[in-house]
């Protein structure tokens, strides 16, 4: 390697080396006080009665009836969004594929909510649409005699779903559209010409021409929606009981409703490795389709 090209390298890691180590800064010490309070009996109500916890906070938050509770919520919202997505999003996706008047603005509108805050979103649903007094699926309900539901009340999690799904369907359907384009036209007409029907031409052109951006979609989706809180919150805080308590939202509770900074903290590392066992397994799973050519 010559001089001048050893001065360049040299010269790119000093002026990369304050970004990178913000970053680091930024990164490592929350997750280091988050660490350090998990192994505390740290209660903000007394903050002076404060001793050294060991593994304590962990055994009881992993342990309790609650944990177990918040995890299959959170299994099920995130298949169940999962699930919605990719299935809506595929169909939709080749639908609005086909040319047809006012297809750009057809597809404006179907990712414009990706670009609407959850909270905003949640409260849209909530006090507009599934309201039921006011809302305009009660107004529906009535104007066929039937009686409206209390979504909220009678059907927590689905209610939930059905937000969060609507939120990350737009999603969905940006990656596979902008798949769809550069699809081989060529291949598809020649086998619409030899007989193919349009089953037929989903079922072995277009599916696993949408392997790979499937794989994306569900990767991704799937990390952020282990997350979800602010939907929960707004909606349902969490009810009715415990029956849209997922694992964010358990956390939320030890930590800013109980008070217990110990366990809540335990609760975060532990959405941490969860979030990552989920990201390993992904990958094992989805690998393969990404890494093709």
């Amino acid at each position: 390697m010559s001089e001048v090209a050893r001065e360049s390298r040299r010269a790119g890691r000093l002026t990369a080396s304050p970004a990178i180590l913000l970053l680091l800064v930024w990164m490592i010490v929350p997750l280091a006080m988050t660490l350090y309070f998990s192994t505390q009996n740290y209660v903000l109500l007394d903050p002076d009665n404060r001793s050294f916890a060991g593994l304590e906070n962990f055994s009881y938050f992993l342990s309790s009836d609650s944990f177990l509770n918040s995890l299959w919520v959170t299994l099920k919202l995130v298949g169940s969004v999962l699930a919605i997505t990719v299935v809506l999003g595929v169909l939709i996706s080749v639908l609005v594929d086909a040319r047809f008047p006012g297809q750009g603005v057809v597809r404006m509108m179907l990712i414009s909510p990706f670009f609407i805050m959850p909270t905003v979103s949640a409260l849209v649903w909530k006090n507009l649409l599934m309201n039921p007094v006011s809302g305009l699926f009660a107004w529906l309900f009535q104007l066929v005699g039937l009686t409206p539901i209390n979504w909220f009340s009678d059907w927590p999690l689905l209610s939930v779903v059905t937000i969060v799904s609507w939120e990350w369907l737009p999603f969905a359907i940006l990656i596979f559209v902008t798949s769809l384009q550069s699809m081989d036209q060529e291949q598809k007409e020649a086998a619409q010409m030899d007989g193919a029907t349009p089953v037929s031409v989903f079922r072995y052109l277009t599916l696993p021409h949408l392997a790979r951006p499937i794989a994306v979609v569900v990767m991704v989706e799937a990390i952020f929606l282990l997350n979800i809180f602010a939907e929960i919150f707004t909606t349902t805080s969490g009810g009715p009981g415990d029956a849209t308590t997922n694992v964010p939202y358990l956390v939320y509770t030890q930590a800013l409703l109980e008070f217990d900074v110990g366990t809540a903290s335990a609760g975060g590392l532990v959405a941490v490795v969860l979030a990552n066992v989920v990201a390993a397994l992904l990958l094992k799973v989805f690998g393969k389709s990404l890494t093709q050519a």
